[in-house]
C-alpha cells in the first residue's frame, strides 16, 4: 500500500504531501471515495461545510478502519460565517456533521475582504487550536496581503494557504512568500478541472512518457517537486492509487519547466474579489 511523504507544518504538526479532494461529491459519492482511498494510503481528506459532504466525509472515514490518529481531515469555513462567534458556531456544525472530536486541519475558505471580517475568524480559530479543537489553523485563496495582515493583528501566521494551483497558473509570487513565512502551499484544482486540455498538452504527455507514468501523475508530480500538497478528486480507485503514487520518479528541470510554460489561465474567483458564502 503507497502512502505519500509527509511535509512539516509551522506549527510541529505535518501534512500529507498528496490529499483527496472531494468537491463536488455529495454524501454518498464522498462515504464511498474517502473510504476507498484511506483503504488505498492516503491520509490526507479535504473536504468543506459549503461542499455539502462533511456528513459523507465523515461516514467514509469510519467506515475505512483506519485508526482516526493516522487521518488528516481538513474542512473550511464559509464566508456566511466570518465573525468571531459565527466562526465558533460553524465550527461547531461541521465538526457535528464529520462525527469527529476534533479536526486536523481548519481554513478559511475564502477572505471575503468587502466583507472584512476575516480577521476575526483567524481569532476565533486561535482559540479553536488553544482548546484541541483543531490542530493545526490555515486559509484558502488569501493573497500575501492578506496573510499579512493577519500576521501584524494577531503575530500568528497560517500553517497553510490552499490555493488554485496548476501548470496554467503556477502562482510563483506567492508560493515563494509561502516558503519564506513556513507556509504549506496546497493546489486545489491541480490538475486543471480537466477543461482545459491540460493533460493533453504536449510537454505533459512527453513527460509522462519519458517516465513510464499517465499525465496525470506527471503533473500532480510536477506539484509536489515545486514543493505544493495537491489534493486531486477521483471516486474511481484506480486513479486514486495512480494519483498517490508518484514519488517513484522524478521530473528533470526541463520537464518542470516545460509543463509550467502554458498560458496563464484562473479557473476560480479572484481573491481579492470574489465572495463565497
Amino acid at each position: 500500500m503507497t502512502q505519500a511523504p509527509v511535509l512539516p507544518l509551522n506549527d510541529t504538526w505535518t501534512l500529507p504531501a498528496v490529499g483527496l479532494g472531494t468537491w463536488p461529491m455529495d454524501d454518498d459519492e464522498a462515504e464511498r471515495a474517502v473510504a476507498g482511498a484511506l483503504e488505498t494510503g492516503y491520509r490526507l481528506v479535504d473536504t468543506a461545510l459549503n461542499y455539502r459532504n462533511e456528513t459523507g466525509t465523515g461516514r467514509g472515514i469510519l467506515r475505512s478502519g483506519v485508526p482516526r490518529r493516522e487521518i488528516c481531515v481538513t474542512t473550511k469555513l464559509p464566508g456566511r460565517h466570518h465573525g468571531y462567534a459565527e466562526t465558533l458556531a460553524s465550527f461547531e456544525e461541521s465538526r457535528t456533521n464529520l462525527g469527529l472530536d476534533y479536526v486536523d486541519l481548519y481554513l478559511i475558505h475564502w477572505p471575503l475582504p468587502r466583507i472584512d471580517r476575516y480577521v476575526e475568524s483567524w481569532k476565533a480559530m486561535l482559540r479553536l487550536r488553544d482548546e484541541g479543537l483543531v490542530r493545526s489553523i490555515g486559509v484558502s485563496n488569501f493573497t500575501a496581503e492578506h496573510i499579512g495582515r493577519l500576521e501584524e493583528e494577531t503575530g500568528e501566521l497560517p500553517a497553510v494557504n490552499q490555493i488554485e494551483l496548476h501548470p496554467a497558473l503556477p502562482q510563483d509570487e506567492l508560493r515563494a512568500f509561502h516558503a519564506d513565512k513556513g507556509i504549506v502551499t496546497q493546489s486545489w484544482s491541480p490538475l486543471g478541472r480537466g477543461a482545459n486540455g491540460l493533460l493533453d498538452d504536449p510537454a505533459v504527455t512527453a513527460a509522462a512518457e519519458a517516465h513510464g507514468v499517465t499525465p496525470a501523475q506527471a503533473v500532480l508530480r510536477w506539484h509536489t517537486q515545486l514543493g505544493a500538497v495537491p489534493i486531486p478528486k477521483s471516486g474511481d480507485t484506480d486513479r486514486q492509487r495512480a494519483n498517490l503514487d508518484l514519488f517513484g520518479f522524478e521530473l528533470t528541470a526541463e520537464e518542470l519547466s516545460r509543463i509550467s510554460a502554458r498560458p496563464a489561465e484562473r479557473m476560480g474567483g479572484d481573491p481579492v474579489a470574489h465572495e463565497e458564502f
